[in-house]
């Protein structure tokens, strides 16, 4: 792991929930006035997500305010973004929803698409199996008392070929002794008998 990775790692959220492109969320920020603090919802649109799999992951939000267009974009592994709540998902097709600046009242409606609410704001980490420790010291010395692999190889090749020889070998003698006993029947049925004559 490079320094930087090692960084951004202190400063990263464990996780976050799967915000796309076209889902209305509603982003509850922290806000400090002095030695006060209270959280501020922003409900809207995601038009815009980036770099979402690195430390300045960020989606811009959409909202309509007394008529007006308001956007705000939200660092998501900022401490003051306490928390994404995904309400509903919609069925887009694009990555940046630059269009919907232009569109008013139900032309700026997205076809809405049923999701689970639940398991796509459930934010808490699988359990991640920790990898088995190897002792590189054991697996040296195995490799080092385990036989060659040539000479393993030519051990194996050497008993199957003696297995074909034998396999072989058995299959000429019975292919010689049936030759032998055809031989020994043509020759019985020449043979002439006692009664019959031999025509000169």
């Amino acid at each position: 792991m490079n320094a930087i990775a090692q960084i951004e790692k202190n400063y990263r959220k464990p996780a976050l929930p799967q915000v796309q492109t076209g889902d209305t969320v509603r982003v509850h920020q922290l806000i400090k006035e002095g030695t006060k603090q209270r959280i501020q919802v922003f409900e809207g649109v995601v038009i815009r997500r980036h770099r979402m799999n690195e430390l300045s992951a960020c989606i811009t939000v959409r909202r309509i305010a007394s008529g007006v267009g308001v956007e705000k974009t939200f660092l998501l592994h900022s401490p003051n973004v306490s928390k994404v709540e995904i309400m509903r998902r919609a069925k887009v097709r694009r990555n940046f929803l630059s269009f919907l600046r232009e569109r008013r009242g139900k032309s700026a409606r997205l076809k809405e698409i049923a999701f689970d609410k639940a398991a796509a704001n459930d934010v808490s980490m699988p359990v991640v199996e920790e990898p088995e420790v190897i002792d590189v010291e054991e697996n040296e010395d195995a490799l080092n008392n385990a036989e060659p692999l040539q000479e393993v190889e030519k051990a194996e090749n050497k008993e199957a070929a003696t297995e074909d020889e034998q396999a072989v070998t058995a299959e000429e003698s019975d292919e010689q002794q049936a030759a032998a006993d055809e031989i020994q029947e043509g020759l019985d049925k020449a043979e002439p008998g006692e009664g019959d004559a031999v025509q000169s």
